[in-house]
């Protein structure tokens, strides 16, 4: 009974599509991450470290204690290997620069999504007589009781991604719910 319960619970969760857009956004953070680092560390930083008189920023480090009296280490191998504590400053570099490409990345795409979606309808706007903010359909101000002419609100259309997005969604939904009559029926 209460194994049947919990996959109603779960069954109901899938169907809302929350779960798919939550796997969705992982994957495609996970990808971006992974392409991103691969773009700092291969492509930007190389180049910077050659302006810089061939530095490797992935062997920037600073040694902090341990390892061997007067040593001096090529990379961060040799330091830990010898069992040198050592501060990382490329890595570090490397990383900085990744969390602002991707913030950069980020605010672009929320920028062409902001751009993308449909306007919200105007259900507001301002009385012509004491400029206070009432609702559009108002025919008589609640600040100045004068009287005004009401207009109409019309419904805000979606935009064609948000018609698309829609669509995607129905279409995950029924082969989430196709799954789980797949896996209820080989019970």
């Amino acid at each position: 009974m209460a194994k049947s319960k919990f996959l109603s619970e779960f069954r109901t969760f899938l169907e809302r599509g929350s779960a798919i857009d939550m796997a969705v956004g992982i994957i495609v953070g996970s990808v971006m991450t992974s392409m991103v680092n691969s773009l700092v560390k291969d492509v930007i930083m190389p180049p910077i470290g050659m302006l810089l008189g061939d530095i490797d920023f992935s062997q920037f480090f600073i040694v902090l204690s341990g390892g061997e009296p007067g040593a001096h280490y090529n990379t961060v191998a040799e330091a830990q290997a010898a069992g040198a504590a050592t501060m990382n400053i490329g890595v570090f570099l490397n990383t900085v620069v990744s969390f602002f490409i991707t913030m950069f990345a980020v605010f672009m795409l929320v920028k062409i999504m902001n751009k993308v979606r449909s306007k919200k309808a105007v259900t507001t706007r301002t009385c012509p007589y004491c400029k206070s903010i009432i609702n559009a359909e108002a025919s008589k101000c609640p600040n100045c009781c004068s009287a005004v002419a009401p207009e109409s609100v019309v419904p805000a259309q979606p935009s064609d991604l948000e018609k698309n997005l829609d669509k995607l969604t129905k279409i995950a939904k029924k082969k989430v719910s196709k799954i789980v009559k797949i896996t209820k029926g080989s019970r």
